[in-house]
């Protein structure tokens, strides 16, 4: 049985297939994960993954297009680009991918193919190959809606005409937040990169730990959360760390409540912090969510800001506009025994949904028709 996994090429939206694909390889699929740029290295290598796209620059490409929409791109900097922004981006850069996803499907002739919303060329490879396809959800938004706005997108360029349904939707998103999801539950699983790291932070440390995360993603400008959240702890008595602390905020001295670190596998060291501070990433807000530990999230761009309400909303954290971190907030992150009653409760649902292996059989079926 061959499966082709298809992920756009970022590191966020490869790493939630990983826990899929590697139960789809123990079953004893032969899986490869079509991808490119930053996906190609944070995928593991016994998944086969393939730069179907080598030398592809999404600064770039978002960049010209968000240029020819200043409108859209400003609903989209805000948070406030709906599907909309998303549509235009993924669709073109699936495009920009979709011919060594064709090529590699040529070569591998999948029996199955596991795409994301957002990976639109997945779509079209289950359709010229005749073969099911697996949509997987991979963050908050609905996936169905997500895989209409990138087709949008994504016909304008290629003109593919109509394509089948999935045969299947696996959702992920925890029903509390989001409310019912049409579709095949499966639990998300937390998985990062075996790197060497400091464990130590695997440990509670002597005082409240408050870990403090920014996007793998580049921003077009200078990204101040980290630079904030330091100068708000400088007002309490708490353990503030920096993960991969950008430029800006090691140039300058830092108060003695803070600290900076390397890398951290985040399923190993968010159990022992009190709390999360970071960009509201759906990959670091559901981490987050499985682990049990309250967040601060800073709303920003694309999905960050429905990521931030839904989370604030469920009450198992807080929600902040850029700029507006506070010592108040980061000592309410960490103590406050509503929030982290509401985080555990949410662990404790994402914990009772099916695994990924559970569902692998279901899936396999479908290629075995």
């Amino acid at each position: 049985m061959r499966v082709l996994v298809v992920a756009s090429p970022l590191t966020g939206h490869v790493l939630p297939l990983v826990p899929l694909a590697l139960a789809l390889r123990d079953a004893g699929a032969e899986v490869t994960v079509a991808t490119a740029g930053d996906g190609v290295a944070a995928c593991p290598p016994e998944l086969s993954p393939t730069d179907v796209a080598p030398g592809l620059r999404l600064g770039p490409l978002f960049g010209r297009l968000m240029l020819r929409h200043p409108r859209l791109a400003r609903r989209e900097l805000a948070g406030r680009g709906g599907t909309d922004a998303v549509g235009l981006l993924f669709g073109a850069l699936g495009a920009r991918t979709a011919d060594g996803v064709l090529a590699l499907a040529d070569r591998l002739r999948p029996d199955l193919v596991v795409h994301e919303p957002l990976a639109p060329a997945g779509a079209e490879v289950a359709g010229r190959l005749g073969v099911p396809a697996v949509l997987a959800e991979g963050n908050l938004f609905d996936a169905r809606r997500l895989r209409t706005a990138a087709l949008g997108g994504y016909r304008a360029t290629r003109g593919p005409g109509e394509l089948p349904e999935p045969a299947e939707v696996l959702t992920s998103a925890p029903p509390s937040l989001v409310g019912p999801r049409e579709g095949r539950p499966v639990r998300f699983v937390p998985w990062t990169p075996e790197r060497p790291f400091d464990e130590t932070f695997t440990r509670p440390g002597a005082q409240p730990r408050v870990l403090v995360s920014r996007s793998t993603v580049a921003s077009p400008g200078r990204d101040r959360l980290m630079t904030d959240v330091a100068a708000a702890a400088a007002g309490t008595d708490l353990d503030v760390v920096l993960v991969r602390p950008d430029r800006w905020v090691t140039r300058r001295r830092l108060p003695p409540q803070v600290r900076t670190t390397g890398w951290l596998p985040f399923p190993r060291a968010l159990p022992a912090a009190a709390g999360v501070v970071h960009h509201g990433g759906a990959g670091t807000v559901l981490t987050a969510l499985a682990t049990g530990v309250p967040q601060l999230v800073v709303r920003g761009a694309g999905d960050r800001r429905t990521n931030a309400d839904l989370v604030a909303v469920r009450g198992a954290g807080i929600a902040t506009e850029p700029g507006e971190v506070t010592p108040a907030q980061l000592e309410r992150l960490a103590a406050d025994p509503a929030l982290a009653s509401a985080a555990r409760e949410v662990a404790a649902e994402i914990a009772a949904m099916p695994a990924p292996a559970d569902v692998v059989p279901a899936l396999l079926s479908l290629a075995g028709r």
